[in-house]
């Protein structure tokens, strides 16, 4: 094999048309049974080595149009040549930030464009001084001089309502993960409803993978765009997804009192985001309309199988970031909080980002700063047959751009914990 001594050409079954020409270093064994695993007609190699990274590696292009199919899965595969090159459109926003924070330590991504609007042309660390000492970040451009024969991987953390055409002009072979809104609402007429305007992206749409890698892991794997949950959605589906697919609880008369820092709010300057507007107090915002609710309501209908609406009312709270959601649940069938408990601990067992506290423990926002941990508990409430349940996040972390590099990993075959490891920034 051109590719690798160590393989023989009879195990592979077929020709390989890679040329030394093309810079490709030398591939193992582990890395060619990545490739195979990821044709759909070739048998797997039986030495045992686990599946690898799969981005694409478009610096390694060849000019020959003579690829074959392995060929091509050659050229997404880089175990150890070089790093996944991320382009982060909307980079001069607070998500965008948090996701080059959290990419200066990932061992396989680098960031390789950053797109903004009032700001292009601008140093990235001139914006966002916390980043001087990361070297060779790119100059800040317009996303429309985005050169994506250069781009593996695209985070979107633009506007709502400015997604759906830029991500649908994308190519066909580039992995998305989109944090606004513009594709979480699968119906086109819902998104018109809350968002004040048509679907820009319907035939697109049909493809996109909602992104809670928790409950929908299997599925993002195999997407190319993945719509990043919402703060609050996050927050709320995390302890009561599990509950309702258990029918541990009523689907109606779920209560949802959530409170965030006033990043989650973005970095525009707003006269109600003031420091004397927000300091030494707290307000509701979005009483009964907050955008949140359908993308809720939407999850939580196909976690129990049959419609579920909320009650949901969002405050803000002088703190720059941080996200507590208190739940308030009818118990169904004769369930107890400690039967809520039991089954949220054995759904997050194993999982890297989610703590299911014990009996009595309450879940803190300063615990989960800057980290991308969800922290839940459950406890008895004084009304019988109702529970009540609190769940914590980072809002700009497991509730937008730790969550999506979680995502981001799952796409191109990392680890899914990469760059995600930091424990939470206490005190």
């Amino acid at each position: 094999c051109l590719l690798c001594p160590a393989i023989p050409l009879p195990e592979l079954g077929w020709c390989v048309y890679i040329s030394a020409a093309f810079g490709i270093r030398c591939i193992t064994p582990a890395t060619m049974q990545t490739i195979i695993a990821q044709s759909t007609s070739t048998p797997q190699l039986t030495n045992g080595a686990s599946k690898g990274s799969s981005f694409h590696g478009k610096a390694l292009k060849a000019a020959s149009g003579r690829r074959c199919d392995v060929a091509r899965s050659a050229l997404k595969v880089s175990a150890s040549a070089e790093k996944a090159k991320i382009a982060v459109l909307g980079a001069s926003g607070y998500t965008g930030s948090e996701i080059v924070r959290l990419l200066a330590v990932h061992p396989s991504m680098e960031v390789s464009h950053l797109t903004a609007f009032s700001n292009a042309g601008k140093k990235f660390d001139t914006v966002y001084p916390q980043h001087r000492n990361l070297k060779g970040l790119p100059v800040l451009i317009k996303d429309d001089e985005v050169d994506y024969t250069d781009v593996d991987a695209v985070f979107c953390c633009l506007p709502h309502g400015t997604t759906q055409k830029i991500v649908a002009g994308l190519p066909a072979d580039t992995k998305v993960v989109d944090l606004s809104a513009d594709f979480r609402l699968r119906d086109p007429e819902m998104y018109k409803k809350w968002y004040g305007g048509p679907h820009a992206a319907v035939d697109l749409q049909k493809e996109v993978v909602y992104g809670l890698p928790e409950l929908n892991r299997e599925a993002v794997k195999k997407a190319r765009v993945v719509a990043n949950p919402g703060c609050y959605p996050t927050s709320v589906q995390l302890p009561l997804v599990p509950l309702l697919q258990a029918g541990l609880i009523k689907t109606e008369d779920i209560i949802i009192d959530a409170k965030s820092g006033v990043s989650g709010a973005g970095r525009s300057a707003k006269v109600n985001l003031l420091y004397s507007e927000i300091a030494e107090g707290m307000n509701s915002y979005g009483v009964g309309s907050h955008r949140h609710m359908p993308e809720i309501e939407q999850e939580l209908s196909v976690a129990a199988g049959s419609d579920v609406h909320i009650s949901f009312t969002p405050h803000l709270m002088p703190m720059a970031r941080g996200m507590q959601s208190s739940i308030y649940v009818k118990l169904e069938g004769g369930a107890t909080a400690a039967d809520l408990r039991a089954t949220l601990q054995a759904k997050y067992e194993n999982e890297p980002f989610v703590q299911v506290l014990d009996e009595g423990e309450v879940p803190h926002t300063r615990f989960v700063r800057g980290s991308n941990m969800c922290s839940m508990a459950v406890f008895e409430d004084a009304l019988p047959g109702r529970a009540i349940v609190l769940s914590c996040i980072d809002n700009l972390v497991k509730g937008a751009s730790g969550q999506a590099l979680q995502n981001m990993n799952l796409l191109l075959g990392f680890s899914e914990t990469e760059g995600l490891m930091q424990q939470a920034m206490y005190p």
